[in-house]
């Protein structure tokens, strides 16, 4: 009995240890399935790791790289507006020169276009030359320089002789032949002045100096008959009263 025992107890132990021993071949290979499967896991995670940080690194260089483009860019925008500002400005000052430009062509072609001027109460059309003659001869009169006058007022009518100063320069002329005692020239002028300008505003006065003129020829009769004329046909106008004292002291 006691060998059947001791028997059956050491099988028992046997079937034991046996079982034991399978049990641990089977938990190593759980934990050798299980080691593998965490190296793979960490593989997989190690190369997770290293994809993401290389795209992590690849973003930071796209984003490096698209900043750097974007500061560029900006940096081009500022350089173009720079650019667009300098030929605003240069396009404007180069509107003011060519207006500046425009305006003194205009001014020079002015000085050489025909104006309208007003002399002696008559509105005329005048050559800026014939103008500046004019006014010239007139400035000389009334330095008291009456030869030089008469040598301008001559010139003028010879080169003018249809200009609408011509019954303006007919009476200086008179006037200044008068200052030089140059009397019967002046007579010829100052006639010619009423016969072809009788309503210029100068007429009366020309009358006046004719027979001033006639006068100091001594042609008392011509000078009587033209002051007659010059009350007849300008009795409103200053010359005519005086024409009427003269005509008095000449009976």
């Amino acid at each position: 009995m006691l060998k059947t025992a001791l028997a059956v107890a050491a099988c028992a132990l046997a079937f034991h240890a046996h079982a034991a021993l399978f049990e641990d071949d089977e938990a190593r290979r759980a934990i050798l399935d299980l080691r593998q499967k965490v190296d793979a896991v960490q593989q997989r995670a190690t190369g997770d790791i290293q994809k993401a940080t290389e795209d992590n690194a690849q973003l930071r260089r796209g984003l490096l790289d698209l900043s750097s483009q974007i500061e560029s860019l900006r940096n081009e925008l500022a350089a173009l507006r720079g650019q667009n500002e300098k030929l605003t400005r240069d396009v404007s000052d180069l509107q003011r020169t060519q207006k500046d430009i425009t305006q003194g062509v205009d001014e020079r072609l002015r000085k050489f276009e025909p104006a309208k001027v007003s002399v002696d109460g008559k509105e005329f059309v005048a050559e800026p030359a014939e103008k500046q003659e004019f006014d010239a001869a007139l400035a000389v009169l009334r330095k008291g320089d009456f030869a030089g006058a008469q040598t301008g007022f001559v010139a003028f009518i010879n080169r003018y002789p249809q200009s609408g100063y011509r019954s303006s320069a007919l009476f200086w002329l008179g006037n200044a032949q008068y200052a030089t005692r140059n009397y019967r020239e002046a007579v010829v002028n100052f006639r010619a002045l009423v016969a072809n300008e009788p309503d210029h505003m100068r007429a009366p006065e020309a009358l006046l100096s004719l027979a001033n003129s006639q006068v100091e020829l001594k042609d008392t009769k011509s000078a009587r008959k033209t002051l007659d004329d010059l009350v007849k046909a300008y009795p409103q106008s200053e010359a005519a009263a005086v024409a009427k004292e003269r005509l008095v002291k000449l009976k």
